[in-house]
């Protein structure tokens, strides 16, 4: 086979698998409840046939598995086997055979890469860091790819990373994930053990955002809307449709992280004998990595509860900002459970006079305030509650951030009964804005 049918891929059985002529030894394999990607050969180091797990269709596209294989396939062509390194790695050592297989002028960078990202990134990234990884370790590196790790010096280090100056925060994220797949080569000892890692050596603290760009310029300063503009902004939002409007009533009614707020689900929301109560899990927060973070509780009052129980009727226990695909005939996502924060940010964006980009959007009447984020209605919410009195730890509490060092070990007090006031006096305070 080689043209893709996701139709044919969809109604594959279990042990069914599909092969592609043009990518020998690439499949894509069905079990009960999943599709993988694989990579069936024959190793160079024993002569018998394994085969190595790639990702698993839909998250990972044809595309992306056609990348992989070619990193998987030329790691063997050098003489190592991919599924031994693998095995290897979640064992923690590097066996006999696969040492020897392992030639110093034979392990290229883009073995590095590969390992890396089979034995480290595959096993501890959601689907959508893996790859956001995989783009940042394909084209950007192409010109390093084919040497030795061993033969990469401060100055090829620094050019690579030079020529990505202009966009400062994606050579960062190169920058860290050559330093980490590098940490992980030498780790495996793969690369040889006196070799440098310049990654974590140059352009430390040089590579820093500059900002949004709007008509040409850098903005930096972190913006928040007056009540003038939060008067103004607020009427005028439904005509950017109900999703639009409703989540952004949701960033200033209660200061809560876009990405949480289109990820809710009607299975999060409790009646309690105080109200209305939305508990963001863990793993949904920006801190799930942090050890002492817990689940993340928010009172609901005013617009933020009625635009809830709305959807909440509507869309019952399942996710509440639920995820339509377009009627045009663009591409749908078909893994997507909800809206995006990003769609939001863009829509909103598209509105602006100064859209530089594809499909404006123009409405009536026009955004009657300029230069705003979805993101700046959090901070404008928190900016608020601060200037109506609410101390620091109880206005850190209410939009979600872990608290700092010792006092996050000691003080596990969660400020329900405080969240529920300043939420009501926040909810009053922007209904007497629109009112006016």
């Amino acid at each position: 086979m080689t043209k893709f049918d996701a139709k044919r891929a969809k109604s594959l059985q279990p042990k069914e698998h599909i092969a592609f002529d043009d990518f020998p030894g690439l499949r894509l394999e069905a079990t009960k409840t999943r599709r993988t990607w694989t990579y069936r050969f024959k190793s160079p180091v024993d002569g018998n046939m394994r085969q190595v797990k790639l990702g698993s269709w839909p998250a990972m596209p044809l595309p992306a598995a056609v990348a992989e294989w070619e990193a998987q396939r030329s790691a063997r062509d050098a003489g190592a086997d991919p599924a031994l390194a693998k095995r290897e790695a979640r064992n923690g050592v590097l066996g006999a055979d696969a040492r020897t297989s392992l030639l110093p002028d034979s392990y290229l960078v883009k073995h590095v890469v590969a390992d890396y990202l089979a034995g480290h990134v595959e096993h501890n990234a959601s689907a959508s860091v893996l790859r956001n990884t995989r783009y940042a370790l394909g084209e950007p590196i192409l010109p390093i790819i084919d040497m030795t790790p061993e033969s990469i010096t401060r100055q090829i280090a620094f050019k690579l990373l030079e020529g990505l100056r202009d966009r400062p925060t994606y050579a960062n994220r190169i920058k860290g994930e050559l330093a980490a797949a590098w940490d992980y080569g030498l780790d495996a000892g793969r690369i040889k053990e006196n070799t440098p890692n310049w990654w974590r050596q140059i352009m430390r603290g040089k590579l820093r955002s500059k900002g949004r760009t709007r008509n040409g310029e850098r903005v930096t300063e972190k913006r928040i809307l007056s009540d003038r503009e939060i008067a103004a902004v607020v009427p005028w939002l439904p005509v950017l449709g109900e999703d639009v409007s409703d989540v952004s009533q949701m960033y200033l009614w209660t200061g809560q992280r876009g990405n949480e707020i289109v990820a809710m689900r009607g299975d999060e929301l409790t009646e309690e004998a105080d109200g209305l109560w939305w508990t963001i899990p863990k793993s949904k927060t920006k801190n799930k990595r942090v050890e002492r973070a817990t689940a993340h509780r928010v009172p609901l009052f005013g617009r933020a509860e009625k635009i809830i129980r709305r959807r909440w009727a509507k869309y019952g226990a399942g996710y509440l900002f639920p995820y339509t695909a377009p009627k045009t005939g663009r591409r749908a996502a078909k893994d997507r459970k909800h809206i995006t924060q990003a769609s939001i940010g863009q829509i909103i964006a598209r509105c602006q006079p100064y859209w530089e980009g594809n499909n404006p959007i123009t409405t009536e009447p026009p955004i009657p305030v300029t230069g705003w984020t979805p993101h700046d209605l959090r901070r404008t919410a928190r900016t608020m509650i601060g200037s109506m009195g609410c101390v620091n730890d109880i206005g850190e509490e209410i939009i979600g951030h872990v608290k700092p060092g010792v006092v996050g070990i000691y003080n596990l007090y969660e400020y329900d009964s405080e969240k529920r006031e300043w939420l009501t006096k926040l909810a009053g305070r922007l209904e007497s804005l629109v009112a006016v």
